[in-house]
C-alpha cells in the first residue's frame, strides 16, 4: 500500500451504479490535477474487487462506463485497495480479487485517510 494525496472511500457496488460511477470518475480526476490517488473498497463495494466486476456499469451522460474508467484509474496510476476483513466478512477470498488490488486492513484505512490531503466518502 502507498499513501496517496486523495482517497475514495466507497461502500457500496453495483447495486448502487450512481455512487460507484462517481467514486472512479472523482479517482480519476484527481490522477488528471496530479495528484496520487487511492480508492478504497469497503463493506459491499469489496465485490468491485473481482476482475472485471465494473464492466457494463453504465447510468449514462455524461458519466462514462465505470469499468473503463476503472482502467484509465490504474493506468493513470492510480491505486485500488480492498478492506480485508470487508471481503472475508462477505464471503469472498483473496484469490477471487484482481491481484492489481492492495488488500489492506484497519490501519491501514486510517493511515490512508489520516495522510491524505483530502477524501470523500461515499455510502
Amino acid at each position: 500500500m502507498k499513501q496517496t494525496d486523495f482517497v475514495v472511500t466507497l461502500f457500496e457496488g453495483k447495486e448502487n451504479p450512481n455512487n460507484l460511477t462517481v467514486a472512479v470518475v472523482m479517482g480519476v480526476n484527481a490522477l488528471k490535477q496530479g495528484h496520487s490517488a487511492s480508492i478504497i473498497l469497503m463493506v459491499h463495494a469489496v465485490a468491485l474487487g473481482q476482475p472485471g466486476a465494473a464492466n457494463g456499469v453504465d447510468i449514462g451522460a455524461p458519466f462514462p462506463e465505470v469499468g473503463g474508467q476503472l482502467e484509465e484509474f490504474l493506468k493513470l496510476g492510480g491505486q485500488v485497495c480492498i478492506c480485508n476483513a470487508c471481503m472475508e466478512h462477505n464471503g469472498f477470498q483473496a484469490d477471487q480479487m484482481d491481484p492489481r488490488y492492495v488488500l489492506i486492513n484497519a490501519p491501514d484505512v486510517v493511515r490512508l485517510l489520516m495522510g491524505a490531503k483530502g477524501s470523500l466518502q461515499i455510502t
